[in-house]
């Protein structure tokens, strides 16, 4: 076990620098000029271009942003004056962090009972309840329901506010328009999965001894179908937390998705490749994680280090 969390931390590591080269390599190719203005004099553009570092060679850049990663700094944005990339992370990411973990909370909960709920009752109303429902989930886009959110609960009804992120009341909304889809996906799957556990044999034996329902249901059925469940937690984890543009420019919530969008607008090398960095390295952690639970979850798989 040892062995093979070791290996897949090295193996984190160089997935996060190959990522860093690709991206590194990608910005300096895109089209435009961080510092093109009509206002701005070839002495003043060759100023700021050697503050950044711009003027150096290529190589030169990369082994020198390589050398900040490493000690954690993303240096200077170049369109927000005197912030820094670390410094709008750190601000707009506990933001995007906050609903995520609400909308996770609420959408893997409600799809892990709506999936168990329609394959108990296969082919019943409350199959065909749950089964419209993911349907919907993930068939509409997420600004679709955001909207619709916003419109029916927010300005029809009064019941919440339909922007801001300053309270409880304020967070309910968008929470449940991000973790709609994920809710819809985990249902589909759960179900598909409690379908296809059911027929097989140690469930026959099971029913044949005489155990409960109950214990079939909750210690053979559930904790073999969520396997597949959590094989995509991994990356819908990572990218729910880090924040969704959509939703966070229709509520107005300052979350790391409204930077991510405006830096490559702006080309802004410095934000560009810091969120990037910063998504990816989640990415890979939450992925590592969900490997390492397998092991956990399903006492069949034994990790080794060979």
């Amino acid at each position: 076990m040892r062995k093979y969390i070791f290996k897949r931390v090295i193996i984190s590591f160089v997935t996060i620098w190959v990522l860093a080269t690709i991206v590194f390599i990608l910005v300096r190719l895109m089209p435009g000029d961080p510092f093109s203005s009509d206002k701005m004099t070839p002495e003043i553009k060759a100023n700021i271009e050697s503050y950044y570092g711009f003027d150096k060679p290529l190589i030169e850049q990369y082994f020198t942003y390589m050398k900040n990663i490493v000690k954690g700094d993303f240096g200077y944005s170049m369109k927000y004056v005197n912030q820094s990339v670390n410094k709008i992370i750190a601000d707009s990411f506990p933001y995007s962090f906050d609903l995520g973990m609400r909308a996770l909370s609420l959408s893997i909960s409600l799809g892990l009972v709506f999936g168990i709920i329609a394959a108990l009752y296969r082919g019943k109303q409350l199959d065909y309840v749950c089964v419209i429902i993911a349907i919907i989930g993930t068939s509409v886009p997420d600004f679709i329901i955001g909207a619709l959110l916003q419109y029916f609960f927010g300005i029809k009804w009064g019941l919440f506010p339909v922007a801001q992120y300053q309270g409880i009341k304020h967070t309910i909304l968008p929470s449940i328009a991000l973790g709609f889809y994920t809710m819809a996906m985990v249902s589909r799957l759960m179900r598909a999965s409690m379908l296809e556990v059911v027929q097989q044999d140690y469930i026959k034996t099971a029913k044949s001894k005489g155990i409960s329902k109950f214990r079939i249901t909750y210690k053979h059925q559930i904790r073999n179908a969520i396997m597949p469940v959590v094989t995509v937690l991994g990356p819908t984890v990572a990218s729910v937390l880090t924040g969704t543009f959509v939703i966070e420019s229709i509520y107005a919530i300052p979350g790391m998705g409204k930077y991510y969008v405006q830096s490559v607008q702006n080309l802004d090398y410095s934000l560009i490749l810091g969120m990037t960095i910063f998504y990816g390295a989640f990415l890979v952690l939450a992925n590592m994680i969900v490997d390492i639970l397998y092991g956990v979850i399903d006492p069949r798989i034994r990790v080794s280090g060979r």
